[in-house]
């Protein structure tokens, strides 16, 4: 059922074109609504000719495609037969969560899309050069695991003050920012020790204070 909080009235004009209703079986659609509200159960086409300009058997052949189409059902209740418009309810509350998880994700691709802007543009200028197609796969790589833009230009700006300019020093040092974060909040990290580290020296590192570049440190 859709939520109570969500207009379904307001979901139903954005959506009745897509669900390929017409505007007769649109404002049909309105008018069973009010009547349901006020507290009819079973909607014939002889009611809502008492509030409409259709004609019975017109409102008869509406009726008969909104079922079709499944956005109106008939069913018992208490050995009554109801009319509900909840099919109607279901198709939209569907479109609607398919329209905010469409909006999430352009959202995450045009945020995914600024940062990697951001990388290339930080890259080339503190490398002094433009990125290669490895490099920049790489790159891509980097973010599609989840480290932030910050992170990754942090990682470079390190290798730098430490004389290496090779995206596998950066890489390095993003690794070891991850087990560092991973042993600060879990006590474990789950990436292997590509340097062959001890478990001393490990620890030596998690608990290496990572000051701002800014200090030259």
């Amino acid at each position: 059922m859709i939520s109570e909080a969500i207009d379904f009235r307001y979901l139903l004009i954005e959506n009745y074109k897509k669900l390929k209703l017409t505007e007769d079986e649109l404002v049909t659609i309105f008018v069973i609504d009010h009547l349901i509200g006020q507290g009819n159960t079973l909607i014939t086409a002889d009611l809502l000719a008492l509030k409409m300009s259709f004609s019975s058997a017109d409102l008869d052949k509406i009726l008969a495609s909104l079922f079709k189409k499944k956005i109106i059902d008939y069913v018992t209740v208490k050995n009554n037969t109801v009319t509900t418009l909840d099919p109607l309810k279901e198709k939209l509350y569907s479109e609607f969560q398919l329209s905010l998880k469409q909006e999430k994700e352009e959202k995450s691709s045009k945020k995914i899309k600024d940062e990697l802007t951001n990388i290339y543009n930080q890259f080339e200028e503190l490398l002094n050069r433009q990125l290669s197609p490895v490099e920049v796969s790489k790159i891509r790589e980097w973010v599609s695991y989840g480290y932030s833009d910050e992170m990754i230009i942090n990682a470079l700006k390190d290798a730098l003050n430490k004389g290496k300019k090779t995206l596998r020093a950066v890489d390095k040092i993003l690794l070891t920012y991850q087990l560092r974060d991973d042993l600060q909040s879990e006590g474990f990290s789950p990436i292997n020790d590509q340097w062959n580290k001890n478990l001393e020296e490990t620890i030596k590192i998690a608990k290496t204070p990572w000051l701002d570049n800014k200090n030259g440190k």
